[in-house]
């Protein structure tokens, strides 16, 4: 499949690296833009953090230069790119995004957190799947690795 704009949402662990470096061979093979976004998460009500917040405009600037230092150092000058910074809620945003941006593939790590962990933290992941308008490839770093060398 031919794509022109690629969404690949980034959290800044040690999973998103290996989501950028896929949607980046995407992007050169199609020839299509890849948008590179971080959603950084609002504080609700349940955090222990004093409501209305207001997003902190520093925050977005030093996301948008890590970013762009990550950019520099994994995409090279043969994949264009842009990069995206928002305050929200991931799992909504993130479909929000590539909505607003026209996006026809998103890409994104999963975590891969199953039991307790997956219940109270909830899943992006799945929110993102069940809701964008557009096909979304899901990389599970590790998980090769971990099969190699069993325990």
């Amino acid at each position: 499949m031919n794509y022109t704009k690629i969404l690949c949402a980034f959290e800044f662990d040690e999973h998103a690296t290996t989501a950028l470096l896929l949607a980046s061979a995407l992007a050169k093979e199609s020839n299509a833009t890849l948008y590179l976004l971080h959603i950084a998460k609002v504080p609700t009500a349940d955090m222990d953090v004093p409501l209305p917040f207001d997003a902190d405009p520093r925050w977005e600037h030093e996301a948008r230069a890590k970013l762009g230092a990550i950019a520099a150092e994994n995409l090279g000058s043969e994949v264009r790119y842009q990069i995206e910074v928002r305050s929200g809620l991931p799992a909504a945003d993130i479909v929000r995004a590539a909505d607003d941006l026209g996006a026809d593939l998103i890409v994104m790590a999963s975590h891969g957190r199953s039991g307790l962990a997956h219940f109270l933290m909830g899943s992006v992941t799945e929110h993102v799947i069940r809701e964008a308008s557009c096909p979304v490839l899901i990389i599970r770093p590790g998980l090769a690795s971990s099969k190699k060398n069993p325990p």
